[in-house]
């Protein structure tokens, strides 16, 4: 619980100490931002600051904070140094500048910002790639919550259609019709249900694994025969939405285009992450006592743990709450397994639509250009479920390669942010810095990860070296490049 304590600490400080740092960098002003500028009552509407803190957290967070610092936290106590470094120093910095960027650029999203920065190739491959992405989100993000809305009652499949209307209807209309109004609630439930644990755990002070004595792999340690994960780079694609998350930048651009003020970037854009931060904290200080705490492990003490150390994160969500919490935790646990996917699900489809409505130069103000792009993205999502339900371990397929590709956008995005500040003549390495780490995690992972290229570590880790050492010297000789340009 020391761990923790400090851990919640030094994300605070991070927030008005390196968050401060991080906005004189970009220096925010008073121009007019394209909420005001291009206001069309549709994607580009001035809402109030807090709306937009409430709908930009619950947009990059939904189940992420939460199921990922489960599934984290069973490496140990390795997870608290990834969650507070990489939301201080990449994933607060990512969302922020994402946010900024898009607002200094009459409201682009990712593709156009990356296109501006990286060239018009990169703009194109990473078009498909963000599309893909945000599809994958909203498809892996249906049939979960209808999994558990079938427990309560109904057909799975009667669920999932439910929940594609609305995600259809969500994507269609204004964002301040629904949006706008359902979306504070349901975070303002999520932080709460984190507050409620986060008042037990300090009243009972569980005993949980201490940085300084379990500074190993735990999980490996405890069952080496299954657990074949290692830290790097398993554990940094694992947690991602509690430190980074590429997912965060296709969000960004969304209240980008409602905000009325630059200046109130940092509380926005910076803020929503370190809150999402400390959500995923107090989740994994939760999983730690769950699979590690003494005297014995929370899995052996409640009856209803069943699974042990391969309890899913879901379960740990239900099991924990209503032991905890009692009704209300039972309630809490349900918005969160069930309603924060389902929102982050209909933005991710609202996100794509203006992306390939941006690629167009499609105005997306009449009903039935709306549709043009809406529909084609629906039918490729209901492909992808279909493909899903009809293969045992479909859903873990799709995930294992979401969580490859969120990474691997976060690391083109910070790349983006580099580009930009060398640009400015600010400074880049608050960007590069984590660009090259993030580089480091997503290429490593591609060569030994099962999923991906499969290589034995003794080649993969090198080649991974190999990786950041190209893009070292591909940024030095475009910095040289760049530099003599300006001159």
């Amino acid at each position: 619980m020391i761990t923790f304590s400090l851990s919640l600490v030094a994300l605070i400080i991070g927030y008005f100490f390196y968050g401060r740092i991080v906005e004189r960098i970009f220096g925010p002003d008073e121009r007019v931002t394209p909420a005001v500028a291009k206001a069309d009552g549709l994607d580009y509407i001035v809402l109030p600051n807090w709306k937009i803190f409430m709908i930009q957290f619950l947009n990059i967070a939904g189940t992420g904070p939460i199921f990922g610092a489960i599934m984290g936290a069973k490496f140990g106590p390795a997870a608290y140094l990834w969650i507070v470094f990489g939301c201080i120093f990449a994933g607060a910095v990512h969302d922020y500048m994402c946010g900024m960027l898009s607002m200094r650029h009459d409201g682009a999203g990712l593709p156009e910002l990356i296109g501006r920065y990286l060239g018009s190739t990169t703009k194109k491959v990473m078009l498909v790639f963000t599309v893909l992405l945000l599809i994958m989100v909203g498809t892996v993000f249906v049939y979960s919550p209808a999994e558990i809305l079938h427990s309560m009652g109904g057909d799975t499949l009667m669920w999932v259609a439910i929940i594609f209307f609305y995600y259809f209807i969500a994507t269609m209309l204004p964002i301040d019709k629904i949006i706008g109004k359902v979306y504070p609630l349901f975070a303002f439930s999520l932080l709460f249900m984190a507050g409620a644990l986060m008042v037990w755990l300090f009243l009972h002070w569980p005993t949980v694994p201490e940085l300084w004595t379990n500074f190993y792999n735990m999980g490996a340690a405890t069952e080496p025969d299954k657990w074949t994960d290692n830290i790097f780079p398993a554990l940094f694609i694992t947690i991602a939405c509690g430190a980074i998350s590429g997912f965060h930048a296709t969000q960004s651009p969304l209240m980008a285009r409602c905000v009325k003020s630059e200046k109130m970037g940092r509380p926005i854009f910076y803020g929503a992450m370190i809150t999402e931060g400390l959500v995923a904290l107090i989740w994994a200080t939760v999983a730690s006592w769950f699979f590690y705490g003494e005297p014995a492990p929370g899995y052996e003490i409640i009856a209803t743990a069943n699974n042990g150390f391969h309890t899913s994160a879901p379960a740990v969500v239900n099991i924990v709450c209503n032991e905890w919490l009692g009704l209300a935790g039972a309630v809490l646990a349900m918005l969160g397994v069930v309603a924060a996917p389902i929102t982050s699900g209909d933005t991710a489809f609202r996100s794509a639509r203006l992306i390939v409505a941006e690629w167009l130069k499609m105005n997306q103000r009449p009903i039935p250009k709306r549709l043009i792009i809406s529909v084609p993205l629906f039918a490729v999502s209901i492909a992808m479920l279909v493909w899903q339900i009809g293969n045992p371990d479909g859903f873990n397929t799709i995930w294992q390669y979401f969580g490859f590709s969120n990474q691997a956008l976060s690391a083109f995005t910070l790349w983006t942010v580099t580009v930009y500040l060398v640009r400015q003549k600010k400074n880049f390495w608050i960007a590069l810095i984590p660009a090259l780490f993030m580089t480091a995690v997503c290429s490593t992972f591609a060569f030994i990860s099962k999923q991906m290229l499969h290589l034995p570590e003794s080649v993969g880790y090198p080649l991974g070296i190999a990786s950041v050492v190209v893009a070292c010297v591909w940024f030095a000789v475009w910095y040289r490049r760049e530099t003599v340009k300006q001159e």
